[in-house]
């Protein structure tokens, strides 16, 4: 188990502070994401986690043992960058093999080669063994990186950006082999990524950070589901959420051009009062309903058509809206559209984005 208490990093040289009390806890086995924006701070986590940095305070503990103190060669970790970092005159075998042969824990030439060739079958690289890095796919030198950190038969794997070199199609394909390479082996691993198709499709739970900040650890699907504020909400989903700002009038959120009743929405998913004043309304494109009797009309000015489904783009209240639809309904371009809402999947906000419903 992974514990991080009151985390925090502050660069000296120019007072930047790159993490804010982070407080997270990892289970042995789990595969978790650190996700966000670039500068979030879910690199500097990794590098602390490495040994690489050192924290200005707080602690970090593997299964109760602090690691802050240790060098990074003491952690029993493995760890693959963004780039291979592969050595290019040596082959593949000799690469896998290479941290078995250094150090203090150094083994036999002969077990080295044992345990190698035993990971190599593993990651599906064996026929691969006699092959230099410069005469390999990227996909390939990615699971040359990730055989030489799981050979050491580390405590934690931490996995930095590692697929951002790839094409999308490998992509895809080495993001489901690393899931099932970990869970089969059955390592804690921390991959870092800006990617949340990646950390959706991957993860286990994933940890979505800004500003240095940890703004919510949940499981993949309560990210988009349950977002726990206006960052999160905006930050998962592909169409992004339609934000709508609204005014509280009675029991109506009214934008310029609709209004939603309160009365219709479902009370156990309140997590605040909605008292007089401004709010910012949460519908994600999927939850606006093709109509015979609409809450509100609209022309549709372009078509997006992607695999089943069609992206429709419209205006409403004074902001671009997406709605998905299905591609069966051959909506056109200037057609005119009823939509109603689903109202027990919207979200509302406080305007300092905390979530009220």
């Amino acid at each position: 188990m992974i514990k991080i208490e009151n985390l925090r990093k502050v660069y000296s040289d120019n007072g930047y502070e790159a993490l804010k009390s982070i407080n997270l806890e990892m289970n042995e086995g789990e595969l978790v994401c650190l996700l966000g924006p670039s500068g979030c701070g879910k690199t500097t986590i990794l590098n602390l986690l490495a040994g690489l940095l050192d924290p200005t305070s707080g602690d970090i503990k593997f299964d109760n043992d602090s690691v802050i103190n240790k060098h990074p060669k003491d952690r029993n970790i493995g760890l693959v960058f963004q780039n291979y970092a592969l050595y290019p005159h040596m082959t593949v075998l000799q690469n896998v093999m290479f941290p078995l042969t250094v150090g203090k824990n150094k083994v036999s030439k002969q077990e080295a080669e044992t345990r190698a060739k035993k990971y190599m079958e593993i990651t599906n690289i064996l026929e691969l063994a006699d092959k230099k890095p410069g005469n390999m796919s990227g996909g390939q030198q990615q699971r040359v990186a990730i055989t030489r950190a799981l050979v050491q038969n580390p405590k934690v794997l931490l996995l930095d950006e590692p697929l951002s070199n790839l094409d999308a199609r490998l992509r895809l394909r080495i993001r489901e082999e690393i899931r099932r390479l970990v869970k089969e082996i059955g390592i804690t691993t921390i991959f870092v990524t800006h990617d949340q198709e990646e950390a959706l499709s991957i993860s286990d739970r994933i940890v979505i950070m800004d500003s240095g900040i940890v703004q919510q650890f949940d499981i993949p699907q309560n990210l988009y589901l349950e977002p726990a504020n206006l960052f999160v909400a905006k930050f998962m989903g592909n169409p992004i959420i339609n934000l709508f700002t609204a005014e509280k009038n009675g029991n109506n959120l009214t934008t310029k051009d609709f209004s939603i009743n309160l009365n219709l929405l479902t009370k156990d998913r309140f997590k605040g009062e909605l008292n007089k004043g401004k709010y910012i309304v949460g519908i994600r494109p999927e939850y606006f309903v093709l109509s015979q009797s609409p809450l509100f009309n609209v022309a549709i000015e372009s078509v997006e058509l992607i695999g089943k489904d069609a992206i429709l783009n419209f205006n409403i209240s004074g902001e671009h809206v997406k709605s998905i639809t299905d591609i069966n309904e051959k909506i056109q371009e200037n057609q005119t559209v009823g939509f109603d809402i689903d109202y027990s999947k919207i979200y509302i906000f406080n305007e300092d984005g905390t979530r009220v419903y």
